[in-house]
């Protein structure tokens, strides 16, 4: 039996690699068990890294094609996947590396294997091949993330029907691309194979696009998205997906019930989201409760039921998201070392990688609207944004909501260009509990596309300059 350990974190993604490495600054013996041959998760391995690196190489494939003539550059593009593939597992590489090396700076013992928690303070790993061992600890933080959400009766093979996984390392590019859910995942997967040559299709079992973002962003982005090439079906579901001699053949009806029709696909992508990573950790057999969905119930301090037993990321309530995760996982270890750590759930940002980006934070009009406060709005389009103008990403707007009475910043919502970068600044001012004037008399540097959250912000007053 190996230990005692002070902490031992299950799972080495964005959570457990942060909480672990926060946990041996505060000085705790820590040890970090991880079923991969890589740290890193879902989210460096197979999920946020390497789809952002092939987003960044298509957008570049398809400006080089279409932008840069306006732009006094005459090149012809051509396409080399393999290489477009070898560069994003160079990108992925470089940062699962990065954090086998921060664990060894920080004298976090690694364990590769399977984790079960066997007792309170006692966690099984099994190595690859089989062989067991028990090591002791005070404390357990799981950290396993989830996994791909599948369609009852549509079986991921990763070749013609694929996850997120499959989508991020096809061979070829399909002729014709259909997605399942119009989240994140299928928007941002569909968007890359679109621009490097599929014919997309994107079925979605709602009425619209990206459910729980902001409905005005929603209908701006899937204009932007037809425009683009994209092709949606919603208020449809997916029946069954038959191999043919000529590909696939998916059958569709409508949401509501009604008549079948059929399409036809090279490749389906499944992308219908994420459920919790919480099965063979032994979590029964201890009595940790879960919900409904599988989640891991945490109270306030991210301990479950179960004393010595925390739980973060995807793996509790909450949006599934990487920095969420890391924000919990530094926040348990600073409640293990008997500091007072602490997560604002509601400032929490979230991001879409498409072209143009989509950034929000904090509250919805809808859930604004739903829960009968009074606010205001200040909208701000960057087709009036001067370095939106000359680098011609003039798509989107920011659009600014705030108390009606304290004029606090109660959501701020990006569609365009650099979305991901401008969200930032809207965090900052609402986790010190700003204003929309408190933003809109920041300075803010010329020419900018940050400009257009200020002017947002004026707008609020309706006081916007360049409007």
């Amino acid at each position: 039996m190996a230990g005692p350990y002070d902490l031992i974190v299950i799972g080495s993604g964005p959570g457990g690699y942060v909480c672990a490495i926060r946990a041996a600054q505060l000085g705790l013996k820590t040890a970090i068990v991880e079923k991969r041959a890589t740290h890193g998760g879902t989210c460096l391995n197979v999920g946020c890294i390497p789809s952002k690196a092939l987003l960044h190489a298509s957008e570049l494939y398809e400006e080089a094609g279409h932008s840069f003539a306006r732009m006094g550059i005459k090149v012809s593009p051509e396409l080399d996947l393999s290489r477009m593939l070898a560069f994003k597992d160079e990108g992925v590489k470089g940062n699962v590396d990065g954090v086998a090396f921060l664990l060894k700076k920080n004298k976090i013992d690694p364990y590769h294997g399977t984790g079960r928690i066997a007792a309170p303070g006692k966690v099984e790993v099994t190595a690859p091949g089989g062989e067991r061992q028990v090591l002791e600890t005070r404390s357990i933080v799981i950290a396993t993330g989830s996994d791909v959400a599948r369609l009852p009766g549509i079986e991921i093979d990763e070749t013609e029907i694929v996850s997120s996984t499959g989508a991020l390392s096809l061979p070829n590019v399909p002729e014709r691309l259909l997605v399942v859910g119009a989240g994140v995942i299928g928007l941002e997967l569909g968007s890359v194979w679109r621009r490097l040559g599929s014919s997309v299709t994107v079925v979605e079992y709602l009425d619209r696009i990206l459910p729980g973002m902001d409905g005005d962003v929603a209908k701006s982005l899937e204009r932007l998205f037809i425009k683009q090439g994209l092709s949606f079906r919603l208020g449809t579901k997916v029946v069954s997906v038959a191999r043919t001699d000529g590909g696939l053949d998916v059958t569709l009806e409508p949401a509501n019930g009604g008549a079948q029709d059929h399409i036809e696909a090279d490749v389906v992508l499944v992308a219908i989201g994420r459920v919790p990573y919480t099965d063979g950790l032994g979590l029964d057999d201890v009595g940790v409760l879960r919900d409904q969905r599988k989640r891991v119930v945490v109270n306030g301090q991210f301990e479950t039921n179960v004393t010595g037993i925390y739980a973060i990321g995807d793996v509790i309530a909450g949006p599934m998201l990487a920095h969420k995760a890391e924000d919990e996982g530094i926040a348990v270890a600073e409640i293990l070392a008997g500091q007072a750590g602490h997560v604002n759930h509601d400032v929490i940002p979230n991001v879409i990688y498409t072209t143009p980006e989509v950034a929000s934070v904090g509250k919805t009009e809808e859930e604004l609207k739903a829960k009968g406060v009074d606010y205001t709005v200040g909208k701000f389009p960057f087709l009036a944004n001067g370095r939106a103008k000359v680098n011609r990403t003039t798509d989107g707007f920011v659009k600014v909501l705030a108390d009606a009475a304290t004029d606090r910043i109660l959501g701020v919502h990006i569609i365009g260009a650099n979305a991901s970068e401008l969200i930032a600044e809207a965090a900052v001012i609402m986790e010190f509990g700003g204003s929309a004037e408190d933003l809109a008399r920041t300075c803010h540097a010329h020419p900018t596309l940050s400009e257009a959250v200020k002017e947002a912000a004026l707008a609020v007053a309706k006081r916007a300059i360049h409007m």
